[in-house]
């Protein structure tokens, strides 16, 4: 094989591995940004399936920007940027569909008190992002006398009535993904993990630890369908748990809830009583500069609202954000969680609300969008965000490294993408000020 852009020859180029012409830097860079937009949609178009809601336009556009990769396609900057932003605008059309599936699956979302910690008894832990599995596993659970447990991004399950309507789905237990091998050493039941963001097990918990399809590591034992006998069977053997209550929280904020309450946020916003409005969410990590996340949240003024998505509202779900009053409703909480990375669709969904009841664009809103950067889902959504035109998002905790110079001065100058500083403080002021 040959690549007539940069002249490489076979075995072992970047030209003949990737597709990706290694001479040119910001069309490597269009190309991977791409590559990784759609990870993060077929992920989200996956779970999406596995509810029964697919499209055929995805689809076709998925097999078209792969394509699109492949060596000496696609070697012209204007129409590569353009596929780009195509996939975001799909993107969108798949969150669409996977928050519909949802819903459709296991009911109209409503805020709910949600117990953490654990209960005595025997118990089973779930992380990911697959609510099917969830469902599935309770159905099979149902009268054995084992508990079942969310943990991290499965925690917002608890919004959904066909899923909280099962008693022994008790609460939930620890935090972020990234503490998972210290969390999942205390917890002595089995735990499932449907979905990526799992870690190389320890070996003191590698024997009970069972993953779900295409998610599999090193120790732990692969589940090829939907059948959790020798999950329960684990569970059954294991030690149980002891009675340890952490708190109780309230989840549930799904985007439906949120502009159910539109007329009275939109009339305390004329009134004064709010703002403005902090998005502050996206895929958590372990690397040093995250605080930055934790410390401009706990920084936001009494009078704004704080919205959460993703595993990143475990560096802010701690703080005691209190609540705002709304004439009619009383007192809602001013930290607001609007589910999994999966519920992006959602946050989208009350700007554009919001946008329309004032009567001006999404930019033209006192709204401040704060992205903690991570992964390939988060690839997914920001592409989304472009496409939809929303401008002067801040990202970090770092650059992303697959996004050259050239790339980035161009979503600079064209969408005002920002990098988070070193000062929360300072950053928190210009978005006040702006």
């Amino acid at each position: 094989m040959f690549c007539n852009q940069c002249e490489q020859t076979a075995h072992g180029t970047a030209c003949v591995d990737t597709g990706v012409c290694g001479k040119d830097p910001d069309m490597q860079s269009l190309q991977e940004i791409l590559l990784y937009g759609l990870k993060g949609m077929a992920s989200y178009a996956h779970h999406a399936r596995r509810l029964g809601m697919v499209d055929e336009e995805v689809n076709a556009f998925m097999e078209e920007a792969l394509f699109a990769t492949v060596t000496n396609v696609n070697f012209d900057m204007g129409s590569l940027f353009e596929l780009v932003l195509e996939c975001g605008r799909k993107n969108l059309r798949v969150m669409e569909m996977l928050d519909a599936g949802h819903v459709k699956r296991f009911g109209a979302p409503s805020p709910t008190t949600m117990f953490e910690g654990t209960k005595a008894g025997p118990g089973i832990l779930v992380t990911g992002h697959d609510m099917v599995d969830l469902d599935d596993l309770l159905k099979q659970t149902e009268g054995t006398g084992i508990n079942v447990y969310t943990h991290g991004e499965m925690m917002p399950a608890h919004m959904y009535p066909e899923l909280r309507k099962y008693k022994h789905l008790v609460g939930h237990f620890g935090g972020a993904w990234q503490k998972q091998k210290t969390e999942f050493t205390k917890f002595t039941g089995p735990v499932l993990a449907t979905t990526n963001c799992v870690l190389i097990p320890r070996e003191d918990y590698k024997d009970r630890l069972f993953t779900t399809r295409v998610t599999a590591v090193p120790g732990a034992t692969r589940l090829t369908n939907n059948d959790f006998s020798a999950v329960i069977e684990c569970a059954k053997k294991c030690r149980p748990l002891p009675d340890a209550p952490v708190k109780e929280s309230t989840v549930g904020f799904h985007h439906s809830v949120i502009l159910g309450l539109a007329d009275k946020i939109i009339a305390a916003v004329k009134a004064g009583k709010i703002k403005h409005f902090f998005l502050i969410g996206g895929c958590d990590g372990a690397e040093p500069g995250r605080n930055y996340f934790s410390d401009f949240a706990a920084g936001t003024p009494k009078d704004t609202i704080v919205l959460t998505l993703g595993c990143g509202k475990y560096r802010i779900r701690d703080n005691d954000f209190g609540t705002i009053e709304l004439d009619g409703v009383g007192p809602i909480p001013r930290l607001l969680d609007m589910g999994q990375c999966n519920d992006s669709f959602g946050a989208i969904q009350v700007a554009v609300a919001l946008a329309k009841a004032f009567d001006c664009g999404v930019n033209d809103l006192p709204l401040t969008i704060v992205l903690s950067w991570f992964e390939q889902k988060a690839v997914a959504v920001l592409l989304t965000l472009l496409a939809l035109d929303v401008k002067g998002i801040r990202i970090g905790p770092a650059a992303p490294a697959f996004i050259s110079p050239a790339v980035f001065k161009i979503l600079q100058d064209k969408y005002d993408l920002k990098l988070t500083g070193k000062d929360p403080a300072a950053d928190l002021q210009a978005a006040m000020a702006g």
